[in-house]
């Protein structure tokens, strides 16, 4: 049997959207001869459409839409995602669930039977768990079918398995000879290479080939990397689409050795592309052209300018530089540098008469104290003043620009540096800030970002001299703690066992304790690492942790 697997990146909610773009591409493969089209999870309404579920407008829209499918796809079979109504009177309103269809009827239809409640998922918020799924005879095959999750329990891969259910075990106890895998499975760094390796765990153990595909492209915080691919029954990774874009796989149940297979770039390359294309996708899904960035002269504001306008182009990425009293000659001159090379607009405004004016209306509220943090984050504040303007008077989203690590430990300024609409990078550790620079010059014809800005010392420059780590431990240390402590949910006396100094892991689980109220103000960052601060970490703000 002919089948393609077709990754498509929806817009979450834009039913009539998603399903022109579905039925566009079953024109296209019924033309490449498939007498199969198999679609992401969830592919009519979009991953994840959160409390639009409880909309029954939604609902009756997504279960027309169906019905337009199964009638305009005729001659060829289409197996999509979509929200399914629970007609039982308990239980959630809705099934997690994939239909086949094929010349305007249902042949078989499948609801998910595990529904993840952790880190960014909340399902059982919307979906009821389903039982045993059906295996249904096509194209001389009996096909079984698992929706993402349903994938996500072994003792080999997972150590301490989720959920004492096995769907694809009773599956191939069933009859499946042939198990698709439709998926909108969040991205972060590594993740490819974790679902490779328990897809080719479960072929290789249940002897069944595995046809998965995974939904793409960017949804609020969440990435989505497609690269769907085709793991046979002795467990070879023998197909694979594109990552980061739509695309279409095609291959033959009876042949699947000769099935297209896609190179997927790992490490830097890969969250390079990651960014890029989340930041594309939440420009454009929330209906903005154009971006608007605070540009320092320092790494950060560099590394998302750099990123900004490989995604959006450099016409539509408007860059800033604010220099206050503090800020010395080579920022300005390295911002100024950095816009030429990337080929960006750039704007060089003075926050100097602002700063002052502040200082001369809070002079005689702050008679008596010494100057501190206060007055320099005026400075930040006035600079977010600034940017939320030009944002607002020309339609420009405002990207931050904190990394992960200042985001961390409170290394940022509400309603000053940390104002914005996306926080393009609040993911991405400092570190790895610079191997992204680093790279982007290194695939580059000429250097992008201008080497001085990589080797200088970072500084916020909001007082003489200052640097980060006048307050900060050295980045890479400061890094490995933050992976420990928020990542791997080491305590402190573990990391303090694995050789860092106490007072400084204590000091910087101090600072992310007490920072939490910041993170919880921030705009939405993209979502890189297994454990993001934001959307899926969900802690208390007033709370008293022990220590």
């Amino acid at each position: 049997m002919r089948v393609a697997l077709v990754q498509t990146n929806p817009i979450i909610g834009d039913i009539s959207g998603n399903v022109a773009v579905i039925l566009e591409r079953v024109s296209e493969v019924r033309e490449l001869g498939a007498q199969l089209a198999v679609f992401p999870e969830q592919a009519i309404i979009g991953y994840p459409a959160k409390d639009l579920l409880l909309r029954r407008e939604i609902i009756d829209a997504n279960l027309a839409a169906l019905t337009r499918i199964a009638e305009a796809a005729e001659d060829l079979a289409v197996l999509v995602g979509y929200a399914e109504r629970n007609d039982r009177a308990t239980g959630r309103p809705l099934y997690n669930s994939a239909a086949l269809l094929h010349k305007g009827q249902v042949l078989g239809n499948w609801r998910k039977q595990l529904l993840p409640i952790y880190d960014v998922f909340d399902e059982v918020r919307y979906f009821e768990h389903a039982g045993p799924q059906p295996v249904v005879e096509f194209g001389g095959l009996g096909l079984g079918v698992t929706i993402c999750e349903d994938l996500w329990s072994t003792e080999e891969m997972l150590g301490r398995p989720l959920y004492d259910s096995d769907p694809l075990g009773a599956l191939i106890d069933a009859g499946a000879q042939c198990v698709f895998n439709v998926s909108a499975s969040p991205y972060f760094l590594g993740k490819h290479e974790l679902r490779l390796d328990l897809l080719q765990q479960h072929a290789w153990t249940k002897r069944v080939p595995l046809l998965y595909v995974n939904q793409v492209g960017g949804n609020d915080e969440q990435l989505f990397d497609g690269a769907s691919f085709v793991i046979d029954a002795d467990g070879n990774y023998v197909g694979q689409a594109r990552a980061f874009a739509e695309d279409v796989l095609i291959l033959d149940t009876d042949d699947l050795a000769s099935t297209r297979r896609d190179k997927y770039v790992s490490g830097v390359a890969n969250l390079r592309a990651a960014l890029v294309m989340g930041i594309r996708d939440y420009v454009r899904k929330c209906g903005f052209r154009s971006v608007v960035i605070g540009l320092s002269g320092g790494i950060d504001s560099a590394l998302v300018a750099a990123l900004a306008a490989e995604a959006l182009g450099p016409e539509n990425v408007h860059a800033v530089a604010m220099p206050s009293r503090y800020s010395s000659d080579h920022s300005v001159a390295d911002a100024r540098a950095l816009a030429e090379n990337l080929g960006i607009r750039f704007t060089l405004i003075e926050i100097e008469p602002m700063h002052a004016a502040f200082e001369r209306s809070l002079a005689s509220h702050f008679t008596g104290s010494e100057a501190g943090i206060a007055e320099e984050n005026i400075q930040a504040r006035s600079r977010g003043v600034i940017l939320m303007a030009l944002s607002n008077k020309f339609g420009s989203l405002l990207l931050t620009t904190g990394n992960k690590s200042e985001l961390a430990v409170g290394y940022c300024t509400l309603y000053g540096d940390m104002a914005g609409g996306l926080a393009a990078i609040s993911d991405v550790p400092k570190t790895m800030v610079y191997r992204l620079a680093e790279h982007i010059n290194a695939t580059a014809e000429s250097e992008v970002i201008p080497r001085n800005i990589i080797t200088k010392p970072p500084s916020a420059e909001l007082k003489p001299d200052q640097t980060d780590q006048d307050s900060l431990p050295p980045y890479d240390v400061l890094d490995e703690i933050l992976q420990r402590y928020e990542e791997r949910l080491e305590s402190v006396e573990e990391i303090v066992a694995a050789g860092f100094e106490r007072a400084v892991v204590e000091d910087v689980v101090r600072k992310i304790q007490i920072s939490e109220y910041k993170r919880q103000q921030a705009a939405p960052g993209l979502k890189v690492t297994s454990r993001a601060f934001g959307f899926g970490r969900r802690m208390p703000i007033a709370a008293r942790p022990p220590r």
